[in-house]
């Protein structure tokens, strides 16, 4: 990979790169034809990162489809897929994170201790293998965006992070590898997520405090009885991640619940 990059640099041809953890969806293929559209060559990147995952997470489990992901890359004209191993990515004598403070402690960081820091140590040594000029992400992932956005900036990475919108289902429900886990009754109270980031879009946009818009969350995430635990749901600041006491030009919505055994997670960036 690192002389497939350097080839492509050498021949001035731009890269944009697209890291994923694969089991690809049309949200992934929307980054694919961002970055097509943006950049000579288009590298994608299957790497299931066993750091960012607890000890009782999905790690084992997390879908897992090479030959049907391999499909979609050709069909989408991806140029190169970097596929390692964890022994080539973390060999025996690996001691190294990369960690950005403050963010990656709060909505789900509080939740997923040392998730973060997984997230931007394997996202970091990516970088430094794929050699990208761009590099895309989802908006479903806020919060990854804006920690390595900050890890960019503040260890002077060169590379540009773009914020691609988040694909969603014909019922709202944001796309994510981990709604295969849903069982058919659960994949329809999913649909909540989506109803309540609208209903506060409207309550922001109303004037409402964002006190009294959170317990309206609450309670219309509470009411739908596959919902097992609330992780946060509120109106955040979108570069602090701080709860916001009153509406600000730029809100960030966010939600993080368990349907069942299942966490998922979902925002809008409303500008008031």
């Amino acid at each position: 990979m690192h002389e497939t990059s350097k080839r492509y640099i050498q021949q001035r041809k731009s890269i944009g790169f697209v890291p994923t953890m694969g089991a690809l969806h049309k949200g992934h293929l929307s980054l694919f034809r961002r970055a097509r559209d943006e950049n000579d060559i288009v590298v994608a990147s299957i790497f299931v990162n066993p750091i960012q995952f607890g000890p009782n997470e999905d790690y084992d489990r997390y879908p897992r489809d090479i030959e049907g992901d391999i499909a979609k890359l050709e069909r989408e004209s991806v140029d190169v897929l970097f596929l390692p191993d964890v022994k080539s990515i973390y060999p025996a004598t690996f001691k190294t994170f990369v960690y950005v403070t403050d963010l990656s402690d709060k909505l789900c960081g509080a939740f997923r201790p040392n998730h973060f820091r997984g997230v931007t140590t394997v996202v970091n040594k990516l970088f430094n293998v794929v050699k990208p000029h761009k590099a895309y992400f989802g908006q479903k992932d806020y919060q990854q965006y804006l920690i390595i956005k900050r890890m960019v900036e503040d260890l002077n990475i060169d590379i540009e992070i773009i914020l691609c919108p988040t694909i969603r289902e014909e019922d709202g429900l944001a796309m994510s590898s981990r709604n295969s886990y849903l069982s058919s009754e659960e994949r329809i109270a999913a649909k909540i997520i989506y109803k309540t980031l609208l209903e506060a879009t409207n309550l922001i946009r109303s004037n409402l405090q964002p006190s009294d818009i959170k317990q309206r969350m609450l309670q219309m995430l509470l009411e739908e009885n596959h919902v097992k635990e609330v992780q946060y749901a509120g109106i955040y600041d979108p570069e602090s991640l701080d709860e916001l006491d009153e509406i600000k030009r730029q809100c960030l919505v966010a939600i993080a619940i368990k349907i069942g055994e299942t966490r998922l997670i979902d925002n809008f960036l409303v500008d008031v």
